[in-house]
């Protein structure tokens, strides 16, 4: 009994906090995410050679304010790109394919502040991945190994600003990799 009452204190408190906290992202705002991808998914394995990392931009506008009390609405787009090489000995020759996907999205985020200077948020994308390919080394087979496909992704991040114009960000969720690190320009 002791444990859940300190249990709900401390949820009330930490209610109480995020009550007084100012928001960071208002409608009006135009926000500019540039970053890069860590822990994809895609091109891992063996017989890569060469990878050009998961690189993504996303520019958000604030379109409602005071949602549940403090809390904010933001769509925009997103722009994603990843490319590799993979190749392997083939019957005393080589074989492989490069690849490169472009993922562009539109997306939907909810904004409410946990921590002063900290915008937190979550959202839902939609989107469309271009998935190219193309054959390369002595050995042709004739294969095609392009594919496109739309998909449906969530996503939590943050961004801390160090002044009301920049800072850094971070998201987790799927889209050109499951975690991308970078920086937020106010626009």
């Amino acid at each position: 009994m002791k444990k859940a009452l300190s249990f709900v204190l401390v949820i009330l408190l930490a209610a109480g906090m995020l009550q007084a906290q100012e928001s960071t992202f208002n409608k009006g705002d135009k926000v500019l995410n540039l970053g890069v991808g860590l822990l994809s998914g895609m091109y891992s394995g063996t017989g890569y050679t060469s990878k050009i990392p998961p690189i993504s931009a996303s520019l958000e506008f604030g379109i409602a304010d005071d949602v549940l009390d403090v809390g904010s609405i933001g769509v925009g787009g997103y722009l994603g790109y990843s490319a590799a090489k993979w190749e392997t000995s083939y019957f005393g020759g080589t074989w492989g394919w490069k690849y490169s996907s472009i993922l562009l999205g539109a997306r939907g985020s909810f904004h409410y502040p946990l921590v002063d200077k900290l915008d937190t948020y979550a959202g839902i994308m939609l989107g469309y991945n271009i998935v190219s390919s193309s054959e390369i080394g002595n050995v042709q087979t004739g294969y095609s190994a392009s594919s496109s496909a739309a998909f449906f992704s969530g996503y939590a991040g943050a961004r801390y600003y160090f002044n009301e114009k920049f800072g850094v960000m971070g998201e987790v969720g799927t889209g050109i990799a499951y975690l991308n690190l970078g920086i937020a320009l106010k626009l």
